[in-house]
């Protein structure tokens, strides 16, 4: 049986230079900062955008002739979307490449990195880097939060079957408004307001304008880098702290709660599971931490809200962190592994699996110990859920779970200390970027290859790159 058709292909590949042509000109952005701080750099965004322009339109335009009409299915989206944040990743990659002359596969992984929001860096210094890379690794986070597709889609995707297709497969199944194109527009509205804020609170607790646009662009995507090696440990400041978490908090929360936020009062945020169930795993956590182990109060619930919420900002080192009790540290993978709020900006397993799969471990429970014959619902938010959804739930935590042995295998493969690698292997997959050792600077390039390959699944959850493998081995069994 054939899983994909030449008309497939020809569908996969002329949508997929459609978001070509739109990354090819996000990657032309930072050239603005590059001309106003005079670096000189402009060439080293201009020929992988042109790269990505140019294919692009190749893709679009000759073979829009050979395509047959066909309504796009979940697996044509699911395919497009990995092949484009790959793409994503290696446009950014030759930019990092040809601008600070690291190897390929470096770049490629800071790339996929900023994109995914994993805020892990190869840079061991980012202070000397020009001001146009930092701030495009800050834009590759700002526009990988919101999603690659989800942000190309609200410029030259019209409505219908295809963006609903697209917007599915990059990981996102909750709508605000009923047809994708107005979901897309409010969920954009949103996230550019938030955005807006930070860089006006950040101004105003004394970061500069760029500081503040850069460190506002990482942290509202719940991304983490930042352009000073210290991360916002570097400002050494409590408000600048605080306001790093609020915005790391609302990252992490359903943009569905956002939007009802208003016309409910603030009780959509009160109301909301994910949220309270969030909120409290912060709370509990903080208080463990604080009673078994002797670390400054504000470190303790800035690195919880942190690995929660999949930011991996951070006001302490990566090696001041490996050196906290074993305990405190499991208790961040333990947050790291959960993640936040589904249809968020947030990576890892996500509150909504967790808690739908809880729901089905518990109903299986009352079912057995209840008489025979007994029925019992699952309810979350008042929305009754199926024993289908908490199977599928326990299939991709599964799944995930995997993913992350198979790579923390290979990391004690290679001779380093499984507890780091561990995790470190968490962090990538998760999307978080938090460490507890100088392993990002130290692990080898096959590694770092299985590493972008972890930061790719985790941002898109997984199914829609085995899809895409799936039909590439089809392609050549033939």
């Amino acid at each position: 049986m054939r899983y994909i058709s030449k008309n497939d292909l020809l569908i996969i590949t002329k949508n997929s230079g459609k978001l070509m042509i739109g990354i090819g000109v996000m990657c032309l952005v930072p050239i603005i900062v590059d001309l106003g701080y005079l670096e000189f750099n402009a060439i080293g965004f201009l020929i992988p955008s042109s790269i990505s322009i140019i294919v692009g339109l190749i893709c679009t335009i000759v073979i829009d002739k050979y395509t047959t009409v066909k309504k796009m299915r979940l697996k044509h989206g699911m395919i497009i979307s990995s092949v484009s944040w790959l793409w994503a990743c290696i446009i950014g990659g030759l930019i990092f490449h040809y601008v600070t002359g690291i190897s390929m596969i470096d770049a490629t992984f800071e790339s996929m990195s900023a994109l995914t929001g994993s805020g892990i860096t190869i840079y061991s210094d980012v202070e000397v880097l020009p001001h146009s890379i930092l701030f495009f690794r800050a834009f590759q986070q700002w526009i990988g939060g919101l999603g690659i597709i989800v942000m190309i889609m609200s410029f030259l995707i019209s409505p219908g079957s295809t963006s609903s297709k697209l917007y599915e497969s990059e990981a996102r199944d909750e709508r605000i408004k009923p047809s994708i194109k107005a979901t897309i527009k409010e969920t954009f509205k949103i996230y550019s307001i938030y955005t807006a804020l930070g860089i006006i609170l950040y101004t105003i607790a004394g970061m500069s304008i760029f500081d503040s646009i850069c460190n506002t662009f990482c942290i509202i995507s719940t991304g983490g880098m930042s352009v000073k090696n210290a991360n916002i440990g570097f400002y050494n400041n409590e408000v600048i702290y605080f306001i790093t978490m609020i915005l790391m908090i609302l990252g992490a929360t359903s943009f569905i709660v956002h939007f009802k936020i208003i016309k409910t009062y603030g009780k959509s945020l009160i109301h909301d599971l994910q949220f309270k169930v969030m909120i409290s795993l912060i709370a509990i956590s903080s208080l463990l931490i604080y009673f078994t182990s002797q670390i400054v109060p504000m470190d303790i619930l800035f690195t919880v809200v942190s690995a929660i919420t999949t930011t991996g900002a951070s006001i302490q080192s990566s090696t001041v962190m490996g050196g906290w009790p074993s305990f405190t540290i499991l208790i961040i993978m333990v947050l790291m592994l959960i993640g936040g709020s589904n249809g968020s900006t947030v990576g890892a397993i996500k509150l909504m699996r967790v808690i739908t799969f809880s729901k089905g471990i518990y109903k299986n429970l009352r079912e057995i110990l209840s008489p025979e014959g007994s029925v019992f619902k699952m309810k979350i938010n008042n929305k009754e859920i199926t024993e289908n959804d908490a199977a599928q739930s326990g299939n991709y935590i599964a799944l995930y779970l995997i993913l992350i042995l198979f790579t923390w295998s290979l990391l004690c493969l290679y001779g380093h200390d499984p507890f780091d690698s561990l995790f470190f292997t968490m962090s990538m997959q998760g999307n978080i970027g938090l460490e507890i050792g100088q392993l990002s600077q130290t692990i080898e390039w096959p590694l770092k290859a299985i590493g972008i390959f972890n930061m790719w699944t985790g941002r898109l959850e997984i199914y829609p790159v085995l899809i895409a493998f799936r039909a590439l081995f089809e392609i050549f069994k033939r």
